[in-house]
């Protein structure tokens, strides 16, 4: 084991997540090891507790506790342990590649990290099939719940991986997600200002549930964060279904799934915020319609708009809908030509 030590951010590697930070430092610990650390206060910033999201910025000292040496613990096996199979799945997932920025059509079901519960199947270890002849793995930027699937960036260097995340938390890019919600949105488009903040406890996976706050409540509700979603809706099947556009004007975990259940019309397959007992101005079924509706997510990251941090030239990307969501729209005999591609800006 080595002994305590700190370490100082260095120049040009500020702004980033701790524990992409310390993955870099001592590739040889795990994800799972260094959220225990922090859990544990063992690892600090400045003297303070963090989180492994917690962001470091250059010049601050980084408290490393004794560490095992990388002979003492299972190496990471990333590149061997990835099947062929699931090597091609991700490979086939890119819709966009260049020298600088890799966008994969994430599917439904993988995760974009690891972490408590999810293995080591997730995209931050598959990106190690999307390296095309470079010495590193691209870099994640941002990310998507499990559940959702569309578009998901990659940076392939650390500077263009510092350039998009900054871009992502000052909101220089616009998002337009793509759902089927039970029954009919009134009025047809709007704003959702509900704040979300955090419910801990009440059973497994409760921790990583949103409550929504009333506007006028988010200053005096501890842990409250301000979130706003744009919404519109495109399509409707009479009022038992629709077809809504959602661009997130914050970036809240779970902001879209948990403002459109505080609505009454849950995303449909959304077990988490559309359980049966979820008020619903639709057919009172909650995020299950039953009938041949999967019972899958509908929340899919259609299209992303964001300028190209190295050409800077403007980068809209839009990702296939997975078959889940296309086996509804289908059935509902929704089209995609029928619609504004951005019904935020468009007057059609």
């Amino acid at each position: 084991m080595s002994r305590v030590k700190t370490l100082t951010v260095a120049s040009g590697e500020g702004g980033q997540r701790l524990d992409r930070w310390f993955r870099r430092q001592f590739p040889h610990v795990p994800q799972g090891r260094i959220e225990k650390m922090c859990r544990k206060g063992e690892i600090r910033v400045d003297g303070g507790r963090v989180k492994p999201a917690t962001r470091v910025e250059e010049g601050q000292e980084v408290r490393v506790p004794p560490l095992p040496e990388p002979g003492e613990v299972q190496q990471s096996k990333a590149r061997s342990e990835i099947s062929h199979a699931d090597a091609l799945m991700i490979r086939e997932a890119v819709i966009w590649r260049d020298d600088h920025i890799i966008a994969i059509n994430k599917p439904p079901g993988l995760p974009t990290q690891g972490g408590s519960g999810q293995g080591t199947r997730h995209v931050d270890a598959l990106a190690e099939a999307l390296r095309f002849g470079y010495d590193e793995k691209p870099r994640l930027v941002h990310r998507l719940d499990k559940d959702t699937s569309g578009i998901l960036l990659l940076a392939r260097s650390r500077q263009v991986a510092t350039d998009l995340t900054a871009s992502f938390r000052h909101r220089a890019t616009r998002k337009i997600y793509w759902a089927a919600v039970a029954g009919l949105p009134s009025p047809r488009m709007g704003t959702i200002k509900f704040g979300l903040v955090k419910a801990y406890g009440g059973g497994a996976g409760q921790g990583e549930k949103m409550i929504c706050v009333h506007p006028g409540r988010i200053s005096e509700t501890p842990g409250a964060k301000r979130a706003e979603t744009d919404y519109a809706v495109l399509e409707q099947a009479a009022q038992r279904c629709a077809w809504v556009a959602l661009e997130p004007i914050t970036g809240r975990t779970h902001q879209l799934r948990a403002h459109m259940a505080e609505m009454g019309h849950p995303i449909i397959g959304d077990g988490k915020y559309g359980g049966s007992s979820q008020e619903n101005l639709g057919d009172g079924w909650g995020a299950q319609l039953g009938g041949d509706l999967s019972r899958k997510m509908h929340l899919h990251a259609r299209h992303l708009m964001i300028e190209h941090p190295v050409t800077r030239r403007p980068l809209s990307l839009t990702a296939p809908m997975p078959e889940h969501m296309k086996r509804t729209w289908d059935m509902f005999q929704w089209r995609a030509e029928d619609v504004p591609e951005d019904p935020f800006t468009d007057d059609e």
